[in-house]
């Protein structure tokens, strides 16, 4: 094994240039989630007239569902406990995810940098090298798309409605 050159070369090329970028992106895509807080606001109409607003705050990981309204500080709002009420929905897994690859994203473009700029030799002379990485990363690519069809599908959990038509039975009426 050759030893370790820094040679910017690379950088100039599409090869490089692209990961450069890459790395860039991915540092943005998990800040940008990481970071994220949010509020929403609803504006409540009371029968005695009165018009206030309830607040609830969230953010990474998206657990809507323990995100909570605050009512303004010794406000009563319509005479309601604002705190038993949430947000609906868990986007966590999602946004996890999401963070998860960015970083793994992140990791992966230092590697390749480190590659194209320390040992730019070693990974010209060799046909081998850029063949493993390429399989490598091209199998990556195809385990992650298997799981997106898998938990995307019913093949992970069937709907309640299509298990009740496969077994002969009629689907709840809705709006009652």
């Amino acid at each position: 094994m050759s030893a370790f050159q820094i040679n910017l070369s690379p950088l100039k090329e599409p090869l490089g240039f692209i990961k450069v970028l890459e790395w860039f992106a991915s540092i943005f895509a998990f800040a940008t989630c990481g970071g994220f807080k949010g509020t929403t606001e609803i504006q409540v109409s009371c029968p005695k007239g009165d018009n206030r607003t309830v607040t609830a705050a969230f953010g990474y990981p998206f657990r809507l569902n323990q995100a909570s309204f605050h009512s303004p500080p010794n406000v009563n709002v319509c005479d309601v406990k604002w705190e038993n009420h949430v947000l609906i929905g868990d986007y966590s897994s999602s946004a996890q995810f999401y963070v998860t690859f960015a970083v793994f994203m992140f990791l992966y473009c230092i590697a390749a940098l480190v590659l194209y700029v320390g040992y730019t030799n070693l990974y010209r002379d060799s046909r081998k090298l850029s063949m493993i990485i390429f399989g490598f990363l091209n199998m990556i690519l195809w385990g992650g798309n298997a799981w997106f069809v898998y938990k995307e599908t019913s093949l992970h959990s069937p709907s309640n409605t299509s298990a009740s038509h496969s077994q002969g039975g009629i689907p709840p009426p809705s709006g009652i």
